[in-house]
């Protein structure tokens, strides 16, 4: 006899059917093998599901024990197959009904004394089970986070004890409530910021289109106290994005009790970060940093100290919206449609010539440090500004009179405006084809689009990025036409890399190839 129960494999953010198959028979001596690319964890459980059953008193003596893990060409990892494995061999033996467990899918590890301990995962598990008519047994203290699944029959035991004397009749499990919902958090505002209009405005129009945006300016400008307000701005996640955030967070074990927040998430890891960290993946493929900002920021400070090539592994998500992670089995995918922001010190010794003071290293100093970002990776932020020193008479100005929640209001009536137009999606998401419906400039923006795109030897993909954050300005605007003083905002959130430029006139001019009338730059008044 062969007795079934499901569980699941998680395959980037979501959960696959496994189906567990336990066959045990007589044998000369106790046999207990586990089939189905199962990984070293998972082959583990068999022992960890022997000592759990010698506390309840249940022995194999003599027993040849299979267990099958199907479909037998999909990786199994994680210790979360000790429970099937166990109630499918209970199921076996007889010591729970062998009908009761085959519409449940079951995850969860096993202690030595039979209590179950918490795993990853189990939202995706509860959607699986659902999706599929079956009901789900977890651990207890992943029960509030499983119940967000909907009304599926579910069943969070402590122990292994509680689960066989319920299937028994003795005694009943009841359905956990889903964790508590929490609000979006207030505890910093827009007028702590003294200064830096310019700035403000232009993290305004990042929050109002999902724009990315770079923020270059001497240290204390204020560069990351500007970035820790942006989630402030933004608007709640709706229910479709707080299952599909949730669903990354509970992957990753960041679920406390089954906790949800409407916020988004804001996620600044520190510049020593590997590309593992950054994008996913490892041995035990985990959501990184990127996933885990999915519908929400992701902050890079100092950002030419990130090694160059976890900055490039940023940009197919930055445009397609999520990480592909090649393994030797699978492809796995994460969603990662997170919005950048990022800052920089405008050269290695922080003020690269701001404000008079000379750069110790001279122009080169800023051409080095701005050369470890790729131009690529350069051309994929919409906006980018100087953030200048902020100077004592600013710090002795009064408090802003508009704070937070007033900038967040214009935000949040942009952002529908975009919503009901683009079919549910910002600018900065909105498709290309579509873009060119709704960011038509008038016959003088258009004038001065390719004006400046000629002038300022635009790529094509920089060209469509000021269309972008010139429809989002006409938004904020409350325009449905994109006009002149639009598409001149959004051309000036593009800083020309002046001291990259000034640095190669530099190196030319040292090696006797510098030829002002040659240079492209000299031409361009964005870099004088």
């Amino acid at each position: 006899m062969v007795a079934r129960i499901q569980t699941v494999a998680f395959e980037g953010a979501e959960a696959r059917r496994v189906d567990v198959q336990v066959q045990v028979s007589s044998a000369s001596r106790p046999i207990f093998n586990i089939v189905g690319l199962a990984d070293k964890a998972v082959a583990e459980s068999r022992e960890r599901v022997r000592a759990a059953f010698a506390s309840l008193g249940l022995f194999l003596p003599g027993k040849r024990v299979i267990i099958n893990l199907a479909p037998a060409d999909l990786p199994k990892e994680g210790a979360h197959y000790d429970l099937p494995i166990a109630l499918g061999l209970m199921a076996a033996i007889g010591a729970i009904p062998s009908d009761a467990i085959e519409d449940f899918v079951a995850i969860g590890e096993l202690a030595l004394d039979g209590t179950i301990a918490p795993v990853p995962g189990a939202l995706p598990a509860a959607v699986m089970a659902n999706s599929h008519d079956f009901g789900l047994i977890c651990p207890e203290p992943n029960g509030a986070e499983a119940a967000w699944a909907g009304d599926l029959p579910l069943l969070a035991p402590q122990t292994l004890v509680q689960i066989m004397n319920h299937f028994k009749g003795t005694q009943v499990l009841s359905r956990p409530e889903p964790g508590q919902m929490l609000d979006p958090e207030t505890g910093v505002d827009l007028r702590d910021v003294r200064g830096q209009e310019t700035a403000k405005r232009a993290l305004e129009v990042a929050a109002a289109g999902g724009h990315n945006l770079l923020m270059v300016g001497p240290p204390g400008s204020g560069k990351s106290m500007l970035a820790a307000r942006l989630p402030g701005l933004l608007p709640p996640l709706s229910a479709n994005e707080l299952l599909d955030v949730s669903m990354v967070h509970s992957v990753a074990g960041l679920l406390n009790r089954g906790q949800l927040s409407r916020a988004r998430p804001y996620r600044a890891p520190h510049h020593s970060a590997s590309m593992a960290a950054m994008v996913g993946g490892g041995n035990k493929a985990k959501p990184g940093e990127a996933s885990l900002a999915h519908r929400g920021v992701l902050f890079l400070d100092e950002l030419p100290e990130f090694t160059p090539t976890v900055l490039d592994s940023l940009r197919q998500p930055l445009e397609t919206g999520e990480i592909s992670v090649a393994r030797v089995n699978a492809h796995v995918r994460y969603p990662a449609r997170f919005q950048l922001i990022a800052a920089m010190n405008p050269c290695r010794c922080g003020t690269g010539g701001a404000d008079g003071v000379a750069c110790r290293r001279g122009l080169r100093c800023a051409a080095d440090y701005q050369a470890r970002i790729s131009g690529p990776f350069m051309d994929r932020m919409d906006i980018q500004i100087d953030v200048p020193a902020v100077t004592p008479a600013d710090l002795a100005l009064p408090p802003s009179k508009e704070g937070t929640a007033e900038v967040a209001d214009r935000v949040a009536r942009a952002r529908r405006i975009q919503i009901d137009r683009n079919d549910g999606v910002t600018n900065a998401e909105l498709p290309q084809i579509r873009l060119e419906h709704v960011a038509q400039p008038d016959a003088e923006g258009r004038k001065l689009l390719i004006q400046a795109a000629e002038t300022l030897g635009l790529t094509a993909r920089g060209y469509h990025r000021v269309l972008r954050v010139a429809r989002t300005l006409a938004d904020l605007a409350g325009s449905e036409q994109i006009h002149r003083l639009h598409i001149a905002e959004s051309l000036s959130h593009r800083r020309a890399r002046k001291g990259l430029i000034d640095g190669q006139k530099a190196n030319r001019a040292n090696s006797g190839q510098y030829s002002t009338s040659s240079s492209r730059a000299s031409k361009n008044p964005y870099y004088s």
